[in-house]
């Protein structure tokens, strides 16, 4: 036989093919690149934002100075749902372009309704426990009751979705889609331009400083908010954060967003970030400091905010157990594991 003759079991293996310059710029390891992504989803959101305003304005769906200067529940309803549904429909079509399953960008999970549920419980108690320490230090003054009889449990309904509405779109908007593709872009440039161990967590905490920087800046928009009450309004946006990063979901802060909000404006009557809201079942005014009282800006723009946002970060650490994937650094997508 000779032993130079070619063997006709092998088959040579193909040349691998590497990706062109072009396919890098725009593809890494996790797919399409962050900032391609954001860039893709910032120009929808651009587009498609004020597509629905002007929808709902034309068409009569918000009429004329609704929102303006202490709107009701249906306005309120209408405007943060259809920013809520704009939002879950960019997260939608950006998830089909990079080809992820729509859950991994913080509303999917096996325990929506008990964290939803959980989160709901803790933002009345939290809420109470500060309106508690504004009256005993007599920072804030209860007048008396607005509604009586059928009207306090017809309002105390009516004002739910609508604080739903605005705990959905804020926390997907703002810790959804931008949280998770910040995250994934900061983990890679961590990873390759500082060869990080951790590049997960710098990339997450990363991503959420600036996504609470923004939460925080948007709230300077509504007329009574005030310095301070932008910077708790970062910091609580960076519990919400923390709150993701122990579970991979959502849901216990749009418990909690939820029914905070609600209990300052339908249960107390305080001023909400600013910003005040028709048939609620108190009468408050605050007393002397602003930084002490909050002022204006409401129980949010008050110092005794800050030991509040302490606690809430211990209930976190102490009672939603650590699943996220990302928390304990196995995969970069923020998940929840499943078992």
């Amino acid at each position: 036989m000779n032993d130079f003759a070619p063997d006709p079991s092998f088959s040579p293996q193909p040349t691998p093919v590497l990706p062109s310059t072009t396919h890098r710029i725009f593809f890494g390891q996790d797919g399409l690149r962050a900032g391609w992504s954001l860039l893709i989803a910032v120009a929808l959101f651009s587009t498609l934002f004020p597509a629905a305003n002007t929808l709902a304005h034309k068409t009569h769906l918000i009429p004329p100075h609704a929102l303006e200067s202490a709107p009701s529940p249906i306005p309120v309803l209408i405007s943060e749902g259809l920013a809520f549904l704009v939002t879950l429909l960019v997260t939608w079509i950006m998830s089909k372009i990079e080809r992820r399953p729509l859950s991994v960008y913080g509303l999917g999970g096996r325990h929506k309704f008990s964290r939803f549920l959980l989160g709901a419980v803790w933002g009345v108690l939290f809420l109470s426990l500060l309106i508690l320490l504004l009256v005993k230090t007599g920072m804030l003054v209860i007048d008396g009751r607005l509604l009586f009889g059928s009207d306090v449990f017809r309002y105390a309904l009516a004002w739910i979705p609508g604080f739903l509405a605005i705990g959905l779109f804020e926390e997907y908007f703002f810790r959804g889609y931008l949280q998770y593709t910040l995250s994934r872009g900061l983990a890679g440039l961590y990873r390759s331009g500082f060869k990080a161990n951790n590049s997960r967590a710098l990339g997450f905490w990363s991503a959420a400083v600036l996504v609470s920087f923004g939460f925080g800046a948007v709230h300077g928009s509504n007329p009574g908010e005030s310095p301070i009450g932008l910077i708790c309004a970062a910091l609580a946006s960076l519990v919400f954060c923390l709150s993701l990063w122990r579970t991979g979901s959502l849901w216990w802060a749009i418990g909690l967003h939820t029914t905070w909000d609600w209990a300052q404006s339908f249960l107390y009557g305080v001023a909400d970030s600013g910003a005040s809201f028709r048939f609620h079942l108190l009468a408050t005014h605050p007393v002397g400091r602003p930084l002490l009282s909050g002022g204006a800006t409401g129980p949010e723009g008050s110092l005794f905010v800050l030991p509040i946002l302490f606690l809430l970060t211990l209930v976190i650490l102490f009672t939603l157990p650590r699943t996220s994937q990302l928390a304990d650094d196995h995969e970069f997508l923020p998940t929840e594991v499943q078992a």
